[in-house]
Parts: structure tokens; sequence; C-alpha cells
């Protein structure tokens, strides 16, 4: 396998790989521990020097001293967030990811994943792996305490307050962080993209606590010192090869942060430069030309556009020039999360999220992306953006400043003139809806491909698959992600076809798991037809997931959007032999039933819901499942590291192929009242042609 790996290798990768691991051994020889002088760092310039002359290298709101009382006065709820998150730092209590009040010791034990219980050795970076649960726990919970973002809200509640104990914190724990983690030891140092990470938080929380007794000179003589340790150290080991996704962009926006903010360090022309060179460059290559980001994942999309947010942001505060194309492929990507999302406000998932995010100045649940629309609606003076962000957004206030409210207020917010039902071809998304209002109804069908070119890491067994909200309300979703490595078992399942709105032939999946990051096959999907006009929207696409049989199987699916009011999906399996058939539909946690006649009813309000029900000429049977062990299905993650039980709603069947199931899915105001009479129409060898229309439909 490794043999076969190195010869798909590029001569440049293979140097590029080969440089970095000779540095690594380089690196092991040299292991002293030791960390930057202020001389190496600095070249003599003191902290009341770079005080007086970053601010105006740095974001706006930041350094205004109107951000205050914009956040206290039109934003008070935030405010108190704010605060009682700073409060709980101060005792070392953390909500990270889906885990809340977690605790590290105290002091803290950087190493430590107290989920599991285990503490990841202090050797030498390269000698870890952090995708052995084993031997370091989940590293994901680790790497998440030692991202330091937590101290930005420390210095936000600091520039709120001007409460000295948020200072005082942060000065005793970058501290105590920098004793306890020497350059190149220890598991955080084995990410780049977490030194960056760590390195942009630190630059916030340098700016945020100036003026404070607790930052001294000496304190950040040693802190600018560590900025070029973190900046030498992702430099050295950008991921080209490892991880070209939001990786190497988020590294490359810590060299450019560091490069920027700080360019009294001497290779900060250098970081500058290169990091605006790799943003522009991997922008034109993980987006595609509609705007979906490649790994065909809402979460790394939302990264995405986070990471070019701050790029953006900083570049026109230090006069650095980029090429108009970013602006322009940014807002694709916005574009595309827009028409996403949900009827209620939230962004449905596609594909893996992890639940993290660039820098939380606001705490949000992983769907709400309010703080990025509002950005980018200030930022590109947007009305359907400020629409999608239902309203000025902390965040846009402490990145932009003044000016930021001024323009966001000066935008009438009003819904995409686009059509509510588009396709992304390149992307493989179609999305079906009745309109924009908050009652809407809406379908998302997959006809994608597993992943992205180069990698399916973050991708899905999902092909073909749907999600709905019917009144405004989600109702068929993606399972979610739940967690990477640390549990095998649950990773394969949340991943899986088994999680999804889809069909499974044989108990199998569409492919096999092979590592948490790994799949041992890429099937794809491809789209026949679409089609969208005011009376109906109709796409159609296959997939090859299941050729891999002894009897070779095809899946169709053909989706029908009669507008306004009901879906029909249809679906084909071709093959010749016996098959085991399901038609899977994984719901939120809602109420579900299935009786005896196969009408299922999902509640989503009082009264009001979605009928399902499945027509096809053999004998089909209809079960829910909630929160099964054995094996497991009816499970739901909102977050990474928190599942809950949802019903999946699973109509089976052994049948001889070929086999068709045409599947109705009406939303109702009256789901307990008696279902619509609803003929069959069978042909030859009672093959399934169609249906009657209920009463009312057209």
């Amino acid at each position: 396998m490794k043999l076969r790996r190195l010869l798909n290798m590029t001569v440049s990768e293979v140097a590029c790989r080969g440089r970095q691991e000779t540095a690594k051994w380089w690196d092991r020889l040299e292991m002293t521990g030791r960390t930057a002088s202020a001389s190496d760092a600095i070249a003599g310039k003191s902290l009341e020097h770079c005080c007086r002359a970053a601010p105006a290298r740095f974001f706006e709101g930041v350094v205004d001293e109107a951000t205050p009382r914009h956040i206290g006065q039109r934003m008070r709820e935030s405010y108190d967030e704010t605060v009682a998150v700073a409060d709980a730092a101060c005792q070392l209590r953390f909500d990270l990811l889906g885990h809340r009040g977690l605790t590290f010791g105290d002091p803290v034990d950087w190493h430590l994943d107290p989920i599991a219980g285990r503490r990841a050795p202090c050797v030498h970076w390269s000698r870890l792996n952090p995708l052995d649960p084993a031997s370091v726990g989940d590293s994901k919970v680790i790497w998440e305490l030692n991202r330091h973002q937590w101290l930005v809200r420390l210095g936000a509640a600091y520039r709120l307050t001007g409460d000295e104990r948020y200072a005082e914190t942060f000065a005793a724990n970058v501290r105590a962080w920098m004793r306890a983690n020497p350059p190149g030891v220890g598991i955080n140092w084995t990410s780049s993209l977490e030194a960056a990470l760590r390195l942009i938080s630190w630059c916030w929380a340098l700016f945020l606590f100036r003026g404070s007794n607790a930052l001294s000179e000496e304190l950040f003589v040693e802190m600018l010192g560590s900025v070029q340790v973190h900046a030498s150290r992702v430099e050295k080991y950008l991921s080209y090869y490892f991880a070209p996704n939001t990786h190497l962009t988020g590294e490359a926006l810590g060299l450019f942060y560091a490069g920027t903010v700080f360019p009294e360090l001497r290779p900060a022309r250098r970081w500058r430069a290169l990091g605006a060179r790799i943003l522009i460059e991997q922008l034109e290559r993980q987006v595609l030309p509609d705007g979906v980001y490649f790994e065909q994942s809402t979460c790394y999309q939302r990264y995405t556009v986070e990471t070019y947010l701050h790029f953006m942001i900083l570049a026109d505060r230090n006069g650095v020039a980029i090429p108009p194309t970013v602006r322009e492929r940014v807002q694709r990507l916005v574009d595309v999360l827009v028409a996403l999302r949900n009827p209620d406000g939230s962004i449905p998932s596609i594909g893996d999220a992890d639940g993290g995010w660039l820098l939380p100045l606001a705490t949000r649940a992983p769907d709400d992306f309010r703080g990025m629309f509002s950005t980018a609606a200030a930022l590109f003076g947007r009305q359907d953006y400020a629409w999608a962000a239902r309203g000025l957004a902390p965040e846009t206030v402490w990145l932009l400043g003044a000016d930021g409210v001024k323009a966001f207020d000066g935008l009438r917010p009003a819904p995409p003139g686009a059509p509510a039902s588009r396709l992304f071809a390149d992307g493989g998304i179609v999305v079906m809806r009745s309109g924009w209002d908050e009652g809407a109804h809406q379908l998302i069908f997959d006809v994608g491909p597993l992943g992205c070119p180069f990698s399916a890491g973050h991708g899905h067994a999902d092909l073909l698959s749907i999600q709905c909200s019917v009144f405004g309300q989600p109702c068929l979703v993606d399972a979610g992600t739940y967690g990477y490595a640390a549990e095998p078992r649950w990773r394969d399942f949340f991943r899986g076809t088994t999680a999804h709105s889809t069909v499974v032939v044989d108990g199998l999946g569409q492919t096999v798991p092979a590592g948490p990051f790994q799949w041992d096959a890429r099937p794809r999907a491809r789209l026949h037809r679409w089609q969208s006009t005011e009376a109906f929207d109709c796409a159609e696409a296959s997939h090859d997931a299941y050729s891999r049989l002894a009897d070779p199987v095809v899946h169709r699916r053909r989706v029908v959007f009669v507008k306004p009011g009901y879906w029909a999906v249809v679906d084909l399996l071709d093959g010749r032999a016996e098959h085991a058939v399901e038609l899977r539909f994984q719901f939120a946690p809602i109420e579900v039933t299935v009786g005896p006649d196969l009408w299922a009813r999902a509640r989503v309000s009082e009264g009001r819901g979605l009928l399902i029900k499945p027509f096809a000429a053999v004998s089909l049977k209809g079960e829910v499942h909630e929160g099964d062990l054995a094996p497991i299905q009816g499970w739901i993650s909102p977050v990474y590291g928190r599942r809950g039980p949802a019903p999946a709603l699973i109509y089976s069947t052994v049948a001889r192929l070929p086999l068709c199931i045409m599947t109705l899915l009406l939303p109702t105001e009256r789901l307990f009242a008696a279902p619509p009479a609803v003929i069959p129409l069978l042909g030859a060898a009672t093959a399934l042609l169609g249906i009657v229309p209920f009463e009312g439909a057209e």
C-alpha cells in the first residue's frame, strides 16, 4: 500500500515530504526545549512601541473604543454571555465542542483528555499519533483547549468590563502553557493547523489585553518569541500534501497574521507573502465554480468563509492588495450557504462537522452561521446576507468596528433574488423549496461525489440522500458526525449509509471505511436530469456504489417537487438477482410513528408534520428504530462529542430486481387525520408505473 502510494506521488510531493521528514529528524536531535529570545523575536522593539504602532494593523473592533458600547447597548445577551464564559474560564471550566463544564485540573494539564482520562506523552511531537485513542485519547478535545480561543473570550470580557481578573487569568495560563509545552514537545505541536489557530488566538489576546497591568513587558516579549516559534513550525510543516484543505488555508492564515501584525519579526515579510500566496491559490482550488466547497461539507465551507473574511479584513487594514477574484469567490461560498439555509435559519449538516470555529467571538450552535452572514453582509454590502443573519451580530462588531455597524445598519435585509429552487451542478447539490419564508418547505438532494477529488476524508457515504424541512422545521436530517478517532464504531456509523436518508442494499454501506478519514472505494453519483419550472422541480441521479456486488446493482433516484405542496421520490434498483432492500429516512429528534398501512407520521409542531407512504409492487415492512445499539441505528449527533436517539424510519423488503419504490412525502396541517387516498398504478408483471394523485393534488 505504501509503495503504491509512493509511486502515485509527484516529484514535488516526494521532495516536500522528504524535506519535512528530514526536518523532523533534525528537530528530534535538537530537542532542547529552548524558546526564542527577545532579540530573536522583535529586534529590540518594546511592548510600548507595539501597543502604539500595532492597533492600526489589527481589526478595528478590537481597538475601537466604541465596541463595548455597541455590544452592551445593542447585544446585551452577547455581553452577558461573554462575561459568563470568561467567569467560567477563571474557574478553569470550559465548554468545548459538545462537552460542557470540562475541567483539566488546577493547574491545567494541557495534555489531558478528561473524557477518556488519558494523558498524551510528553515526547517529541513526531513520535505521537494523534489519531491513536489508546495513547492520547481524543486529540480533538485536547486541541480544542489548546487552541486558546477561550483566551479571546477572556480578552473580550476584559474590554467590555475592565475587570483585571480576566487579564490575570490570561497571563497566568499563558505562562503555564509555555512552561508545559516547550517547542516540539507533546501533542500540542503535532498539528500545524492547531499551532496556527493558537497563534491567531494569541494575536487577539495581545490586543484585547493591551493596557492591562497583567500584560507585562516580560510576558509580551516571551509571547512574541513563542509567536515566532509557532509561525516557524507552521512554515516548516505546511500541509501541502498531508491535508491540502482547511488545514492548509488555516495554516496560511496563521502565517499571514504573524507576518502582518508583527512586521518587526525578522521573517515577517516572508510569512505574509507566503500566507497570502497560499490563500489566493487555494481559493481557486478548494472552491468549485458554483461556490460549493470541494470537501462536500457545510461545516468546512463555513470554516473557509471565516478564514477568507479574516484574510480580506486584515489585508485591507494593512494595505495588502488582493485580487478582486477573492471577493467574488468568497461571495459564491456564502451564496451557497444562503441557498442551503433551512427556513428556520439553521444550516443543514452535509458531510463531516467538527464543531469548531476559526475564532469564536460568540457562543453558537454548530448550525448557527448568523455571525458569518452578518460580517459578510457588512463587508460586501449584501442585503440577502443581512436577511440570513437576522440582525447585526457581535462577530461583526469585533471584526469591523463602528464602520461595520454603520455598513450593516445601512442595508435593507431582503431574501435572495435568485430562484428558491436551484442546482449546484459542480458540487452536486439540488435545493427544492416552496419559497424564502420562515414556514417554507425545503428538500436538499445530494447528487454529488463522496468527498473531494484528492480525498474523501470528510465525506459521508450518503449518495442520493435527502434532507427535508416542512413548515419551516427540519424533519429529515443528516445524522451528524459525533467524533473522529476516539470511538471507531460510532465514527463508522455516523458517516455510513445507514445514518442517511437513502437506499441500502443487502445491509451494506455504499463503501467500506478504511480508517477514520479513508474509504476503501470512491463510488460516484451522476446527475441525469434537472428541470425547474413554476409548477414543479425534478432531479434524477444514479450511483454505482453497489456495482461491486456479485449481482451488480445500480440505484437511480428521481425526486419531483410538486409546488408548493409535496414531493414524490422514485427509487429504481436495477439488477437481476434477489436482494434485501431498505429505504431509510433519518429524522430529527421528533415524534415519528408508522402504521400497518405503511403511512408514517412525523410531527414537527402541534397538528402539523410530514406524511410518508411508499408504494411498490412487492410487500414492504415499515419500522421505526430509535437509539438501537445492535446494530447501531436511530441516532443523531447535533455537535461533536454528543449523540442522542432520533427516529429512523425503515421500509424493507427482499425481492428480485429490478424494483421500483415510489414514496410520497406530504407536508400536512392535519397530521393525525385520515391520510389521502393514493392509488398505485401497476403494469405488466405487477411493475409499479406510478400513482394516482390524491384529492387536491395535481
